[in-house]
């Protein structure tokens, strides 16, 4: 069969979804069907089963054999429907109920439709038609029912489709039966239209096939917007039922949802985004006064910063900076403030500095200009502080710090700072700027130059430092007081290298560049002999000498060091090999120079720039590396004291001690090409330095950098277990240089690194050195110099070096760390540092250090070496104390013998003072004196017994016065300890 689907008569559908097409039982007046022939189909009225009026056609010629009656509908034009339902009622006689009937009778009748755009006349011509169904009844009746009106009424639904033409006609066909059209029933079905998640579905026409389903977008209501990658659909089905909706629309910024609709907030209100369910309440400090808004407008003087969404409450710039001080050293200046007293409302308060240089009157201030240097910056400031450089001698300069936040470019108020105008004095002159040579020699070279730009005062000599190209670090100087010189007793045919400074009141400026002069070359036949040379030819032959003398002692001294501890590792003098090299090559490995990359210039040493980049072994990954360097013109002494120190640290194999990656001392180096370098400086010097045969020491690279410079960097932010574990990683590599027989002599937080994870190991093992940018940290004694702040007093006095004299420096190093990097003994001078030591003073607690980790200190600093604790003893106590944090608490240290915390040697005895003001004065905080008085602290007894708490409170808010202000007080309680002790009345 032909386009239709069949369904029982229970299965008719409903009303509300129906659009009628055709319904005869509707129409009064008379159908005008065509029948076909004429004496076929009869219309004529009657009643339905509710007694209403109704045009039907009926049919009963069964006494007539071989019938063929049509009956055909108007035209139906089906509209947008492509599944048509025809519903059939009718009555049918039941044939046995008819006497005298021939055996044509029939019980059914056959249903016929043509498809056509317009009407196509009267005529009706069967092969156009295409056949739905046989409808057969149900239900028939006799004619004693049909004389009782009790006629059986038959219902039948047949559907049509898919249809494709603008319209259609139905058509009957009764082969003999006795048949009545009670009501003929054409509709198709639709989707009404609905608002569902705010957008709205229109009419939708059913598919065409039973399962077919039609996908519909829908439209958001006014005001409202689809969700973001979640478009409003429904699905049609062929019943005329909406499916489950899929996504949804949103009311827009403005308006909220109320139903089936958007709404706009009202007057007070908004709403920023369209993902927002409600209208919010204006932020404090905004208003609308619109319905419909996104967001508030700012009451006059607040403001929003551009990346603030709406909700944030609207805030104003902030009030000035407060208490501007400053402190000026020659030409530098550096200034300190506390925080606004205003913040206005937001937290991303930063700071910039304005500097005009002045003259006598106050119009005449410009502009500084770009030659003056900040530190860290000019703005963007986030600590209250900066240092100001390069500003000239003897200028007046005004200074304003201005605190801003993210709408302070947004206010149209007067901007509001705090300024200070200062002075500055005398500073070192500026370099000279070009030295010329007038007149060169065979043994002498004269020179000449100009006065610098700028000579910040009288200059009263000029210095020139000269040395031989080929041998740079030896150098010698000549001074002059005009400008010119002459430098004698050269070389002929050698190449110098001259450099000038100036010298005022104020010190010596910085030396000019360089200028190369080759003297000529002397006449032949006129050289003398050299009696360096006869020096240096006995020298040789003496070493000769020596080195039999020696050789046997030595070969001894190894056996002996080698088997003094059978099967334990022991530590082997590099100095004990009659050739360093063997030592080198023994103890560290040697590497491919192609293996190494470098990368930058971190740092410069001793010897040479330090550097960091990649290790990459054939066979492994590539490796983060810090690589040692000597420069280029080095002395054989320079590189055997360089890499002895790589014969000292191969022997070394423990995590808390820096790791050897190995050495580089043959081969060329393949240069800089593959480098990566910060500044044009730093390839200059990097390519002199490399280029050749480069000798190299190589290690792991420690992230972090060394332990003190990290400390101060991040002063506070450490729990005291994270500094605890760092002082037990610093002891247990300790113990195991101590266990190999090695003493350190220079264990100091500067010499320990720290790497990415925190851990810190123990490095630097080129015994003592001079320490070139602070000259007050060694002391000199007969062989050598020492860092007086960390080392014992056995080893001061008598130069006795042992694993206790290290347990005093690592006691030192545990001061430093619970102080975040703090100078031990401040600014005392080596002298009074071991006058105080001497007396059995000690350095006192750090800010917040628990008494446990203070009393291992004092253990450690025992004048007795041999009261000491050993590392190993360290290492446990620290072991309980992370174990158990309750035990830093209580002290655990090895020793109860009493030591006196040291005394501030630069603070007069507090008996000496007469009140707080004079201690304050004394300290150089006496612009808090106000803030004491106002908070009852009127004698030093109710000073000595604040907390970091109280002095917070009193509104000193700079941490490096707080701290300043409480050691005072510390090393105060501490004094009147003492004299408690000593039966002074206090």
């Amino acid at each position: 069969m032909h386009g239709c689907c069949l369904l029982g008569a229970a299965a008719a559908a409903q009303n509300s979804r129906e659009v009628i097409l055709l319904d005869s039982k509707a129409q009064q007046t008379e159908l005008e069907w065509i029948s076909s022939p004429s004496t076929g189909w009869e219309e004529i009225s009657g009643l339905d089963e509710n007694y209403t009026p109704i045009r039907t056609y009926q049919v009963c010629q069964v006494m007539e054999s071989n019938q063929n009656n049509w009956l055909r509908t108007n035209w139906i034009e089906k509209g947008d429907a492509q599944r048509i339902f025809v519903e059939l009622k009718f009555t049918l006689r039941d044939c046995n109920s008819l006497p005298g009937v021939v055996g044509t009778c029939k019980e059914t009748f056959n249903l016929y439709y043509q498809e056509t755009d317009a009407e196509v006349g009267r005529n009706i011509r069967e092969s156009q038609y295409v056949k739905i169904d046989t409808i057969a009844a149900d239900e028939s009746f006799t004619q004693g029912d049909l004389g009782e009106r009790k006629m059986k009424l038959n219902t039948e639904l047949r559907i049509i489709g898919p249809l494709s033409r603008r319209g259609f006609y139905l058509a009957f066909q009764d082969v003999g039966a006795c048949i009545a059209l009670v009501s003929v029933k054409v509709y198709y079905k639709k989707c009404w239209s609905i608002i569902e998640n705010l957008a709205t579905f229109p009419d939708t026409v059913t598919g065409s096939e039973f399962s077919s389903l039609v996908e519909v977008e829908g439209t958001c209501v006014s005001d409202a917007e689809e969700e973001a990658d979640n478009s409003p659909k429904m699905h049609c089905s062929a019943e005329g039922e909406w499916l489950v909706p899929i996504g949804k629309c949103i009311c827009k910024a403005g308006f909220h949802q109320k139903g089936d609709a958007c709404e706009p907030c009202g007057r007070g209100f908004y709403k920023s985004s369209s993902q927002d369910l409600q209208c919010s309440r204006c932020p404090a400090h905004s208003y609308n006064d619109r319905e419909g808004s996104w967001r508030c407008d700012c009451e006059d003087g607040y403001y929003r910063a551009l990346s603030d969404p709406p909700a944030v409450t609207c805030t104003r710039p902030p009030s000035a900076p407060q208490n501007l001080v400053y402190n000026i050293n020659q030409t530098t200046v550096s200034l300190e403030w506390s925080s606004p007293a205003d913040n206005g409302g937001r937290n991303d308060v930063t700071y910039r500095i304005m500097c005009r240089r002045c003259g006598w009157e106050p119009e005449e201030c410009l502009p500084c200009g770009g030659n003056v240097g900040y530190l860290p910056a000019q703005s963007g400031l986030v600590d209250a502080y900066v240092t100001i450089t390069d500003l000239l001698a003897h200028a007046n300069y005004t200074f304003e710090v201005e605190a801003v936040n993210g709408v302070s470019d947004l206010s149209r108020t007067q901007r509001l700072f705090a300024s200070v105008s200062i002075a500055t004095s005398q500073a070192a002159p500026s370099q000279v700027s070009e030295l010329i040579k007038e007149k060169v020699q065979q043994r002498s070279v004269q020179l000449s130059w100009q006065e610098p730009e700028q000579p910040n005062g009288v200059i009263t000599e000029y210095e020139i430092k000269y040395y031989e190209k080929v041998s740079h670090r030896i150098y010698s100087t000549v001074k002059s007081k005009s400008t010119s010189a002459t430098v004698n007793n050269l070389k002929p045919s050698t190449a110098y290298v001259f450099q000038i400074r100036a010298f005022t009141a104020a010190g010596y400026g910085t030396f000019g560049p360089r200028l190369e002069v080759t003297t000529k070359e002397e006449p032949s036949g006129t050289a003398e002999q050299n009696p360096v040379i006869i020096i240096a030819v006995v020298a040789v032959a003496g070493t000769i000498i020596l080195v039999f003398m020696v050789f046997g002692f030595i070969i001894g001294r190894r056996y002996a060091l080698a088997v003094k501890f059978p099967g334990t590792k022991t530590y082997i003098d590099p100095e004990t090999y009659e050739d360093p090299n063997r030592a080198v090559h023994q103890f560290a490995k040697e590497l491919d120079a192609s293996c190494i990359k470098i990368e930058r210039v971190i740092g410069a040493g001793e010897f040479g720039e330090v550097c960091s980049g990649r290790l990459k072994l054939p066979g492994k990954r590539d490796v983060p590396v810090a690589i040692k360097t000597l420069k280029v013109g080095y002395t054989e002494k320079q590189r055997r004291d360089f890499l002895c120190e790589a014969s000292i640290m191969g022997q070394f194999d423990h995590p808390n001690v820096v790791h050897l990656e190995g050495v580089v001392t043959r081969g060329e180096f393949p240069g800089v090409r593959t480098a990566r370098f910060t500044s044009p400086s730093s390839i200059t010097q990097t390519s002199s330095l490399f280029s050749g045969k480069p000798v190299m020491i190589v290690i792991e690279y420690m992230e972090n950098g060394s332990l003190d410079a990290f400390l101060r960097k991040h002063d506070g932010q450490f729990t005291v277990i994270q500094l605890v574990g760092m002082l037990r990683g610093i002891a247990a590599g300790m113990r195991y240089l101590s266990d190999m027989g090695y003493v350190h002599r220079d264990l100091a937080a500067r010499n320990i690194l720290v790497n990415s994870n925190l851990v810190c190991k123990v490095s630097d093992f080129g015994l003592s050195r001079v320490i070139d940018d602070d000259p007050e940290a060694v002391y000199t004694t007969t062989g050598g110099k020492i860092p007086v702040r960390w080392t014992a007093t056995e080893a001061i006095q008598y130069r006795k070096f042992t694993s206790s004299s290290d347990v005093w420096s690592y006691g030192i190093v545990m001061w430093e760390v619970m102080s975040y990097g703090e100078r031990p003994y401040w600014d005392m001078s080596n002298q009074d540092v071991i006058k105080a030591i001497e007396e059995g003073y000690r350095l006192p607690a750090p800010m917040d250090c628990p008494p446990g980790l203070h009393q291992l200190m004092l253990d450690c600093w025992q004048k007795d070496r041999a009261d000491r604790p050993k590392f190993d003893q360290i290492v446990g106590i620290l072991d309980k104390m992370i174990r158990n944090p309750n035990t830093l608490k209580t002290p655990l240290g090895t020793c109860t013998r009493p030591i006196s915390p040291l005394l501030d040697q630069n603070t007069p005895d507090f008996a000496t003072f007469r009140s707080v003001g004079d201690w304050l004065e004394a300290i150089k905080m006496e612009r808090y004196n106000d803030n004491f008085t106002a908070t009852g602290y009127s004698s030093l007894e109710s000073v000595a017994r604040m907390t970091i708490e109280d002095v917070m409170s009193l509104g000193i808010t700079l941490v490096g016065h707080q701290k300043k202000i409480m050691s005072s007080i510390q090393t105060m309680r501490a004094q009147m300890l003492h004299l408690h002790g000593t039966g002074v009345q206090v």
